[in-house]
């Protein structure tokens, strides 16, 4: 499995799925499924910019996983999960039950400005500039200890430079995870 990490309008979404349909993997996205969910709930706290809770993301990533494992796919590629400590540790007790292991987490890093730039592009329903400055804010209280969790269980961490065209984006990614699951 490899897991996509970076702020809300990095480019996760696109590459996961460039990656994806190059190596012939599935591409799961937490906040795409989300996204799709007629539960109203969902989507007030979309709306707002808050987070869904743990055991419904849970039950939509463990469905989405098995949903993949039935049609083959020799590999997973994750963006927008796990976003919690909690989460991140969740996942790698998942991960130990299923006896599978996380090959390498990749970090997109774009700066703010540029975020905001490409944001204004994309028109969701949550891109707003108030929900974008308090997902970067949570992006940054959350993800730091997310990555502790996964660097003291000895996953493999590469934070990328996430600017530039997405050709230029995809063929750094494209080069680390090939090496990352060579070692595998």
């Amino acid at each position: 499995m490899i897991l996509l990490f970076g702020p809300t309008g990095a480019g996760k979404s696109m590459q996961g799925q460039m990656l994806a349909v190059r190596q012939g993997w599935k591409w799961l996205s937490t906040g795409e499924m989300l996204r799709e969910s007629r539960d109203p709930a969902v989507t007030a706290l979309l709306k707002a910019g808050e987070l869904v809770g743990d055991e419904l993301t849970y039950d939509v990533f463990e469905g989405a996983v098995q949903e993949a494992r039935n049609h083959k796919y020799p590999n997973i590629i994750v963006d927008g999960f796990p976003r919690t400590k909690q989460q991140a540790a969740w996942l790698a007790d998942y991960m130990q039950a299923m006896n599978e292991k996380i090959d390498v987490v990749i970090v997109l890093e774009v700066p703010e400005a540029e975020i905001m730039q490409r944001l204004e592009k994309r028109h969701r329903m949550e891109d707003t500039p108030e929900t974008i400055a308090k997902r970067m804010a949570i992006y940054r209280q959350k993800m730091y200890p997310v990555l502790g969790l996964f660097a003291e269980d000895g996953v493999k961490i590469i934070h990328l430079d996430g600017t530039g065209t997405a050709g230029e984006v995809h063929d750094r990614i494209y080069e680390e995870v090939m090496q990352a699951c060579m070692r595998s």
